[in-house]
């Protein structure tokens, strides 16, 4: 899940980390739809090696999106899926290497953390579904029109958790898709591809890390691989700098706040289901083609560049006068290490320490203070130095009263200022003003592109009208006096409405951090103790210091210990770690995971029961049962000082493994041959298409039938070793792989073959050196002088590079050469055609092609744009009075044309006749999108030739 607020901090203080992709969209052509060649160059300028993906961060949205409708079933939900992936691929091209991996059992510590989300969602999911209905019927009630409501299962999200059927299913249904992609697509061709489904146990992210751990460690692995890690989470971060490899890159979705949402009962946008009135549905678009698509752009991708932030942390990070030789990968180290503190899924975080208030930057500057005295860094290849962190939380310990008194000044003072911006917004506001989507915009604000159409105006009509009636009609309460003729006194007592307070109702803090004697009604209220009981004191920082002992261990080494916890749902304070050195920092060896119904059993609450076996269900329902104190009906959630529940700290009871396990060895004899079948622990799993140079040594293997672990040969797949296994549900040449999708055809015939794979083996106490490997070479300084200034670019908002060459020259374009290179019209302008520039041939069809005019008095168009690159298409022609001179043939007609308008009205006259002899022209032009933020990116000349799709494979979904 990651660290709350950690990317939007980051991205803040060292912005020149983001990159924004540049994606190379699908064309149409007659109404086929022709995929993006893969194969052929980065339009990003930068070739990866590996792209690995945490498939749960694509996962969840695609089941469950927030800014469109939900997919009606689970074939639905399995094609967004492979088309999410169709879409990263296309952007991040990986030349060696693809690997999926979906989250298997966690460790114990991390169940905590998945108990405690299962259980809130089961409950918001449960109370939202009530309040939809109550709603409907108050809406069905008063007349209101609304569609008539599916009869389907509420998605319940929580079966996204190893050993669900669902889970199951995608796993046969990537396994599909890879097959499908080896066999035609021509970006797969020489690529491996290695499956972790949600059997093999581990969290995502953390298999990927251990993978690249492993194959450091291995003479044949190239120190110079450009490795992409596709997620969300901010600790992806961490665990990137983590592998000290030089090229690491991060893509993920580029978070854009107010995205539209549907309403969840009328489907239409503009409104939330509280708001809902039972308007009926306005036509979108002259045939109501529209229907089904929401405002705003596409969801877009953005590249974080490790390399740059390494850079950055170079520059902060390095001290002089050192009593040791400094070394920025340690650093490195000691900075992933003081991010804990501020917040991870396995510990809460310290009270005094908020990442929104700069704790890091907090922490960093005392331990440059302190390091002097330390005498070394913090933390080595993934061990910490308790006596060198215990100076660092002392340190911490001694402003603690500061930052909590400051914290309640700064609240205070944004009360304050928001209380005066209220009154003066009251005071000088307009006696009308149109709301909701009519509302002003100002200028050089949001998308660059076209304005979005109203959605829905006839709901938005009527808000204002209801709005504009309630300014006009004085409403009376019961409090309202009245004088003798019964019409309401100017001076009565009308109560003033919540939302004209000047004060916002606050939840209750008992804990008054600000006052004297916080640290007693901290622990008095939080774990009903006494403060002057030490021995309970040392035993919650004892087991705070295990935590991130642990914590840094998983990042570094693997997990330390499958079974091992943090007991308690909130942090000791800073100034309690002391006498920290002398603590043990060992965890029991050789624990084994939950197997994955056990750990179902451990975080699903009742209500998610029917994903589990008849018999194991009754374990949460029954009253006899002897661990339904697990299952509470429901919980508190404590605010701990927060505004919002989902901040809040979940008050649920710990499992308890001994009687988890007690209590299910009496229901395993119940389970069916299929629920054994996921109820196993399994691995991963090698894909390889017949081009592959490891093919033909796989096919070997199954003719001999051998059943002994096999090591990969490095030289026959770029290096990877591990060992080879035969698969009993293998993908084998020349035999059909059958659909799960009812949406998707069989692949006959199939030339990918699978097998499992295991990554190499160490001794359990083998330690994987944090270090930059021999031969890397250091990437080359990105950043330049005015990256450094907290307002560089003159003191305007800083806007991420495109692409990843940082000499990309800036150009402008004035508005009439935007609508050249766009020559297409935005679908809220309407379908009809009508402007100057909806005839327009697009310019790069020009390019290499001879024009001839279908008349001979109609003059010949010159060449300006014949030898521009792509990147400098932008451009537009060359003035005249650069251009070598022209010779242009008397009969000819054709003239020397002087602007963008009198080109683009031969092209629109010559281009409005070609349309009629056919559908897209003589030249079959591909239409160009609707999305207008790719303007330019790729350009439609004879070097981009983009065959038609396969016939047996590619997916033509609509």
């Amino acid at each position: 899940m990651g660290v709350p607020a950690f990317f939007r901090w980051l991205s803040r203080k060292y912005p020149s980390i983001i990159v924004h992709s540049v994606e190379e969209k699908p064309k149409e052509c007659n109404g086929i739809k022709i995929p993006v060649d893969t194969s052929k160059p980065n339009p990003n300028e930068v070739e990866f090696d590996n792209l690995y993906l945490d498939m749960n961060g694509i996962i969840h949205p695609c089941t469950h999106p927030e800014d469109k409708p939900a997919p009606k079933n689970e074939d639905e939900m399995m094609v967004a899926i492979f088309e999410y992936i169709d879409r990263l691929f296309n952007i991040v091209r990986p030349r060696r290497l693809l690997y999926m991996a979906i989250d298997g059992v966690a460790p114990r510590a991390k169940m905590n953390q998945q108990r405690s989300r299962r259980f809130r969602a089961s409950k918001e999911g449960m109370e939202g579904a009530e309040e939809k209905q109550r709603i409907r019927q108050e809406i069905l009630a008063k007349g209101g029109f609304l569609p008539p409501e599916e009869v389907k299962e509420r998605f319940d999200s929580n079966c996204i958790t190893p050993g669900t059927e669902f889970m199951d299913n995608l796993a046969k249904c990537l396994r599909y898709y890879i097959a499908d992609r080896l066999n035609n697509d021509p970006g797969w061709k020489n690529l491996t591809v290695i499956l972790s489904d949600a059997s093999a146990p581990g969290e995502g992210e953390h298999k990927i890390m251990d993978y690249i751990r492993r194959q450091r460690a291995q003479p044949n692995h190239d120190p110079n691989t450009h490795h992409c890690l596709c997620g969300a989470d901010a600790d992806l971060i961490m665990l990137g700098l983590a592998t000290h490899e030089p090229n690491f890159t991060i893509i993920r979705e580029e978070f854009k706040p107010n995205k539209p949402k549907p309403c969840g009962l009328c489907s239409q946008f503009g409104h939330e289901v509280k708001d809902c009135q039972g308007l009926p549905r306005e036509k979108q678009g002259e045939h109501d083609q529209f229907a089904d698509c929401p405002p705003g752009s596409e969801q877009e991708f953005i590249f974080i560049r490790l390399s740059v932030l390494r850079e950055y942390l170079e520059k902060e990070l390095t001290m002089a006068s050192l009593p040791f030789t400094f070394d920025i990968e340690r650093s490195v180290d000691d900075w992933v290490f003081m991010c804990f503190f501020v917040g991870n899924d396995f510990l809460p975080h310290l009270p005094s320490l908020e990442i929104r208030e700069g704790a890091i930057d907090r922490l960093v500057g005392i331990y440059k203070n302190v390091v002097h005295k330390t005498g070394g860094y913090l933390t080595e290849s993934g061990y910490v130095n308790l006596q060198r962190v215990q100076m660092i939380m002392l340190a911490v310990g001694e402003v603690e009263d500061s930052i909590f008194k400051k914290r309640k000044d700064d609240e205070e003072n944004f009360r304050r200022r928001q209380k005066e911006k209220r009154k003066r917004m009251k005071r000088d506001q307009p006696s009308f003003i149109p709301g909701g989507q009519f509302s002003p915009q100002a200028l050089g604000r949001g998308n660059r592109s076209s304005p979005q159409a109203i959605s829905n105006p006839r709901q938005t009509a009527y808000e204002m009208r209801m709005q504009d009636k309630q300014n006009l009609t004085p409403s009376t309460s019961p409090n309202t006096s009245f004088t003798s003729d019964g019409t309401p006194s100017p001076a009565g007592g009308i109560k003033r409405k919540a939302e004209d307070s000047d004060s916002e109702p606050e939840p209750e803090d008992n804990i008054r951090l600000w006052e004297s004697g916080w640290k007693q009604r901290y622990y008095k209220n939080k774990f009903d103790v006494d403060v002057s009981d030490e021995k309970f004191r040392r035993k919650v920082v004892q087991s705070y210091v295990e935590g991130l002992c642990w914590v840094l261990r998983y990042y570094y080494q693997g997990c330390a210990s499958w079974k091992w916890y943090y007991p308690f749902h909130y942090a000791p304070f800073a100034s309690d770690f002391e006498g920290i050195a002398d603590l043990p920092s060992d965890f029991e060896k050789g624990t084994k995971p939950f197997r994955p119904l056990e750990q179902l059993m451990g975080v699903f609450p009742a209500a998610s029961g029917n994903f589990l076996p008849p018999t194991w269900r009754k374990l949460m329902t029954d009253p006899e049962s002897s661990i339904i104190d697990f299952y509470p009906e429901d919980f508190a959630i404590d605010l701990n000082g927060k505004k919002f529940a989902w901040q809040g700290v979940a008050l649920l009871p710990f499992v308890d493994e001994r009687r988890l396990r007690a209590a299910l060895e009496e229901v395993y004899p119940d389970l069916t041959p299929d629920e054994n079948r996921r109820n196993s622990l399994g691995g991963d799993v090698m894909f390889v298409g017949k081009h592959h140079l490891l093919c033909d040594f796989v096919l070997e293997l199954y003719k001999s039938s051998s059943t002994e672990p096999v090591d990969i040969p490095p030289e026959l797949c770029h290096g990877i070793q591990g060992k080879l296994t035969l698969n009993e549900n293998a993908v084998l040449p020349d035999q059909t792989v059958e659909s799960p999708v009812p949406l998707l055809r069989d692949l006959t015939p199939n030339s990918s073959i699978s097998i499992n794979f295991k990554d190499p083996q160490f001794q359990e106490d083998f330690v994987f050196k944090a270090v930059v490997l021999p031969g890397a070479k250091k990437p080359a300084p990105v950043l330049k002088p005015g990256d450094w200034e907290k307002t560089n670019n003159n003191g305007r908002p800083w806007r991420p590079q495109l692409g990843f060459n940082r000499d990309r020259r800036p150009v402008h374009l004035d508005q009439s050469a935007f609508r050249t290179l766009g020559h297409a019209m935005s679908r809220e302008r309407g379908q009809s055609g009508s402007g100057v520039y909806s005839n327009a041939a697009p310019l790069g069809a020009y390019q290499g092609n001879p024009y001839r005019p279908l008349l001979g008095g109609q003059p010949q168009i010159p060449k300006l744009l014949s030898n521009l690159r792509p990147q400098e298409s932008w451009r537009g022609p060359t003035p005249l009075f650069q251009q070598p001179p022209q010779r242009y043939e008397r009969n000819s007609g054709a003239a020397p044309l002087l602007s963008w308008n009198r080109m683009l009205q031969s092209q629109g006259a010559a281009f409005q006749q070609n349309q009629y002899q056919g559908l897209g022209g003589p030249m079959n032009y591909p239409h160009r999108p609707d999305d207008r933020m790719d303007r330019g990116r790729q350009g439609y000349g004879p070097g981009r030739p983009y065959p038609l799709p396969p016939p047996s494979g590619r997916y033509n979904w609509n």
